[in-house]
């Protein structure tokens, strides 16, 4: 399969939480949506659905959209009907056949979306099947496309359907979507708007659960600690921060993970490691926060990926890695990003990569945002630059997504476990020689 596949959160306005992604489908004069045979494009998608179904519909609902080709091919069944939500858009609901074809669906207990919902007596015919109402606001709103969205919002709500606001790719419009009563929202904004600066370094509690749990075996595996801090923006940068701090006398920079655990040994280890536990009692991450945490564990596993494809990257597959994973200290710490690597010896190529997006590596960086917010001429044109083919994206991002889906499972399965046993922190000391230096 040629196309390039991204998934794009969907957040719900009330709770501040993401409650499942939508999974984007690059649609140009190539796309699957648009083949000149239907049946091809059906061919080739559900050959690719098949291969990654246990990669994409994993953890949270997936909304998806499917065209008539797809539905006819009971496509949707290789899925569990609880964890995907079938989006349908004008080539299905103009279809003769269409309300046979929804309702078999909807009795065997799916779930329906549609997009860009329009007041006609054929859309209007959907609404008994369909869960929630899609409309992108993007772009510049007339007075009356404003009213018409907001008529929308108010008819799903008297249905008791829920809508979600797409093309939300701006500040300007994310505050426009909650002045609609927007239940949920999706666009390149959103990650974003998930994140919230705080004066305080955030980490995701099952990772330090976990390094708790190895630091006090009585032979830590140091390859264990570094996957278990690798995984983690916060727990990366605040090792780095305080392996090259004035405390062990840094006389050569220390640059990675595994540099930074021979510096700080075991023993210095264990008690920076039962300072983080004490400060992460006192507050802990939010859901939001955790979501930031997985795209940077993402973007690091992807741009590692990607840079084992490139033969001229003047960065190593694992530098790549912490550019991915840097790319969101700027949501987890207050202050600017180029503050924030100032304080941490990562080469100049990740610096520049990451503040300004200069250079080879800064190309590599916007490709991983552009095929982040599915902007498909954008990565094109990236890949294209850097010698990577584009067939090749939606493999290797798909692999990048089930490898983080597992690790996250684990994670958040040891961080579950935690709370009910009684944290194993409440028994730590609160105070160590070690706080003076992060």
């Amino acid at each position: 399969m040629d196309n390039c596949v991204v998934r794009q959160a969907v957040k719900d306005l009330r709770s501040d939480t993401v409650i499942g992604y939508e999974l984007m489908i690059q649609q140009d004069e190539n796309s699957l949506y648009n083949s000149s045979s239907d049946s091809v494009a059906a061919n080739a998608m559900v050959a690719f659905l098949s291969e990654n179904s246990n990669r994409i519909f994993k953890e949270k609902r997936t909304f998806m959209t499917f065209t008539p080709a797809l539905l006819f091919r009971n496509t949707p069944k290789i899925f569990d009907k609880d964890k995907i939500v079938i989006q349908i858009e004008d080539n299905i609901v103009i279809h003769s056949l269409a309300t046979i074809l929804i309702s078999k669906y909807r009795e065997a207990g799916y779930h329906f979306a549609i997009n860009d919902f329009q007041f006609t007596p054929k859309y209007f015919s959907m609404l008994e099947y369909v869960d929630y109402i899609k409309i992108d606001i993007s772009g510049e709103l007339s007075e009356m496309r404003m009213r018409s969205i907001s008529n929308v919002i108010d008819m799903a709500h008297g249905f008791q359907k829920e809508f979600i606001a797409t093309g939300v790719n701006t500040k300007e419009t994310y505050e426009y979507a909650k002045q609609l009563d927007a239940d949920y929202v999706e666009g390149n904004y959103v990650s974003g708007a998930t994140a919230t600066k705080t004066s305080k370094i955030e980490f995701m509690e099952g990772n330090l659960y976990q390094l708790i749990v190895e630091i006090t075996k009585e032979e830590p595996d140091v390859e264990m600690l570094e996957e278990i801090i690798t995984r983690d923006a916060s727990l990366t940068y605040a090792l780095l921060k305080m392996a090259n701090s004035a405390y062990f006398a840094v006389h050569n920079e220390t640059t990675s993970v595994r540099q930074a655990l021979v510096r700080v040994g075991i023993s210095q280890l264990k008690q920076w490691v039962y300072l983080l536990s004490f400060e992460s009692k006192k507050g802990g991450s939010d859901s939001t926060s955790e979501e930031m945490l997985k795209t940077s564990f993402l973007r690091a596993n992807f741009a590692a990926e990607l840079a084992k494809k490139l033969k001229k990257l003047p960065i190593t597959a694992s530098e790549a890695y912490l550019m991915g994973m840097f790319s969101t200290l700027e949501y987890m710490i207050d202050a600017p990003m180029e503050e924030i690597l100032y304080e941490i010896p990562i080469v100049k190529e990740v610096k520049d990569a990451l503040i300004y997006q200069e250079g080879i590596c800064g190309r590599l960086y916007q490709l991983i945002l552009h095929y982040e917010r599915a902007e498909w001429a954008e990565t094109k044109e990236a890949a294209e630059e850097l010698g990577i083919h584009t067939n090749q994206l939606a493999q290797i991002y798909m692999e990048c997504v089930e490898e983080v889906n597992d690790i996250w499972d684990n994670v958040v399965g040891l961080r579950e476990e935690s709370n009910k046993e009684g944290s194993t922190k409440e028994n730590l000391p609160e105070e160590t020689n070690l706080e003076a230096s992060l």
